[in-house]
């Protein structure tokens, strides 16, 4: 019921450019905590299982907004990430990253550079 709940969010956030996308993003993670692989791979999961679009290939971006969305629900924040693949064709992806490495992605772990990442603010020397 909650992947329902973040769908329409993550599908309008989708829309918006990437300067405010990563504002929202930066926004929205304040307070969690790093999720864990296993939470971020159940938020993902779960995208999937609600929507054809973000399970699909080309479904990148609502699937990882919205699970990182709903990662943030449960208190915690993966994190997120765009960027493009290292080898040609050039292809633009997004993905939700945990313990620093892609979730579910199926690929190497360097097999995506990074352009842009909403992670949670470290909190050490506080």
């Amino acid at each position: 019921m909650a992947a329902r709940l973040v769908l329409s969010p993550a599908l309008a956030l989708s829309l918006l450019p990437p300067r405010r996308l990563r504002a929202v993003l930066h926004f929205a993670c304040r307070g969690a905590m790093p999720a864990t692989a296993a939470q971020a791979k159940n938020a993902r999961d779960a995208m999937c299982a609600v929507s054809l679009r973000c399970a699909g290939p080309k479904g990148c971006l609502p699937r990882s907004l919205g699970a990182a969305l709903l990662c943030r629900l449960g208190g915690s924040w993966p994190t997120w990430c765009t960027g493009v693949r290292v080898v040609p064709p050039f292809t633009a992806h997004a993905w939700i990253e945990a313990d620093g490495r892609p979730v579910d992605e199926g690929v190497p772990d360097d097999y995506f550079t990074r352009l842009i990442t909403v992670a949670v603010a470290s909190r050490s020397g506080r």
